[in-house]
């Protein structure tokens, strides 16, 4: 299995706030690379793989993630984690905007969204 990116999800309160957090890391050299209106991510144009998510919302889920993992193979780990006592916080499922994610609960009680790309 092979980690392609980590990515920290921070909640804010409103659309208006992304952009004020946009305008805010755009100072700092990173660029929306994503928006859907609840969640907004910005990267690094040199590292796009250097990234941080804003979210108002969770649309698909029961929380916010504390952070995201990307993985290459998104049902084996699924499978790995479903073969512990960690806390599954959300099914295995695919979502409309190409990934296929669950959430998992650390040992500390963070959120851990972990995903992989469809296709």
């Amino acid at each position: 299995m092979t980690v392609r990116r980590i990515v920290p999800d921070l909640r804010v309160g409103s659309e208006g706030d992304l952009a004020t957090h946009r305008d805010f890391y755009g100072l700092l050299g990173l660029e929306e690379v994503m928006n859907q209106g609840w969640i907004m991510t910005l990267a690094s144009p040199a590292a796009p793989t250097a990234q941080i998510s804003f979210l108002t919302e969770e649309r698909t889920a029961p929380v916010v993630p504390d952070l995201s993992v990307e993985v290459d193979d998104v049902d084996a780990v699924y499978a790995r984690v479903l073969a512990t006592d960690a806390a599954i916080v959300r099914e295995l499922r695919d979502e409309e905007w190409g990934v296929r994610r669950f959430f998992v609960r650390d040992p500390n009680g963070r959120v851990v969204n972990v995903l992989g790309h469809r296709g």
